[in-house]
């Protein structure tokens, strides 16, 4: 490989992304590879992270061809804002999380200026939750507001549609100006627009679509939501903490939040602050979701207008019989029982099926469902 000049361009950049992927320690296999500028950058950005994957199999670091500009230069704020720039935004997430979350590099766990620079994504967010007992205090503040800045990015898209479900069942006597697709009256438009059938297009012409208004509900519901926080649980923790605050501002819901794993904490004081509550719990531990519902059984005041939401993976390490005869009680008193299932990054539904379906032959409806669709769900099951 030590002749590279005698090959073809496409030949050459072929072994230059090779070199790129392999890192440093491909240099002798390889030959020296002739980098242009940008793809020193590239080379020196990659180095910084990934020689830590060599060096932890205990390969010796070798020097570097950058002089000054050496990889062992770089600070993590100076990295952070390279690859930010060299890297698609997909990519740069994925190294970001990973800088954290894979090789621990200290200065990003303790440093409240290097946190501060970071990307505010949901997968940033997710590592440094499970990482927050690491933390000193000094990157507490730091850490909770790049919590915030995710979720109220995650309350922008799902807000809408939670206040929209549960603003009531439509009133189809009475019309509303307010133009929304939940409350689009088809029947009443068709009716009234068929003078603007257009024969020769076959097409029938809207020219004034018409909407019903809703009827507000004024009976209060009881809403516990009872969250898994075993490890696998992260993403649905933290759509559940959401939901729970935008419930917590609705008018005639009272809302409990539970969480557990093998203990159980009653974050009901919280639950109108999202950001307090993701601060708050410790995810990991094992599972006992029979000692999680029979602590929710006890919160039941109005078992008839109360529903109880299990946000789960439905892995139970505990007593399963005990499970099914608390959920046997609660179908019993007519409580409105949801098990929601946990989702994975992909949105693909993670559970298991065996014990969602002995919780569903006893009264519980089971569902694997985005949030958005969650409140539609919830807004069903309480009108």
């Amino acid at each position: 490989m030590s002749q590279q000049n005698d090959f073809p361009e496409d030949k050459k950049q072929h072994i230059r992304r090779w070199r790129l992927v392999l890192g440093q320690y491909a240099d002798h296999a390889l030959g020296k590879v002739a980098f242009n500028a940008g793809e020193l950058k590239l080379e020196r950005t990659l180095d910084y992270l990934y020689r830590r994957e060599y060096q932890r199999r205990g390969m010796h670091q070798e020097p570097g061809r950058h002089g000054s500009l050496d990889a062992s230069q770089l600070t993590a704020v100076n990295w952070l804002n390279q690859a930010r720039k060299l890297f698609p935004t997909s990519t740069f997430e994925r190294m970001q999380s990973q800088a954290i979350e894979r090789y621990e590099i200290s200065s990003f766990l303790s440093n409240p200026e290097v946190l501060k620079s970071m990307e505010p994504t949901k997968a940033l967010a997710k590592t440094l939750m499970s990482l927050r007992g690491r933390m000193n205090e000094e990157t507490r503040d730091a850490v909770k507001t790049i919590i915030r800045q995710v979720v109220d990015d995650i309350l922008r898209q799902i807000e809408n549609t939670f206040r929209q479900s549960f603003s009531g069942r439509r009133n189809r006597f009475r019309r509303s100006l307010i133009a929304s697709s939940r409350n689009f009256d088809w029947r009443r438009t068709i009716a009234a627009n068929l003078k603007h059938y257009d024969p020769q297009r076959q097409r029938l012409v809207i020219q004034t679509p018409y909407f019903n208004s809703r009827m507000q509900q004024h009976m209060p519901w009881d809403i516990i939501l009872c969250v898994d926080q075993s490890g696998s649980m992260v993403d649905s923790i933290m759509y559940a903490a959401i939901c729970a605050s935008i419930l917590a501002a609705l008018p005639s819901v009272s809302v409990s939040l539970v969480v557990f794993d093998t203990q159980v904490v009653n974050l009901s004081h919280l639950a109108h602050d999202p950001v307090e509550v993701l601060m708050t719990i410790q995810l990991g531990g094992g599972t006992n979701i029979a000692g999680a519902m029979h602590y929710c059984e006890k919160l039941i005041k109005n078992p008839k207008r109360t529903v109880f939401t299990l946000i789960s993976d439905f892995e139970e390490g505990a007593s399963l019989s005990q499970l099914m005869a608390c959920t046997e009680r609660m179908n019993s008193q007519q409580v409105k029982m949801l098990g929601l299932a946990a989702l994975d990054d992909e949105a693909f539904p993670v559970y298991d099926r065996a014990i969602a379906q002995k919780l569903a032959d006893r009264g519980m409806q089971i569902a694997a469902l985005t949030p958005d669709h969650f409140a539609q769900w919830l807004a069903e099951v309480m009108q």
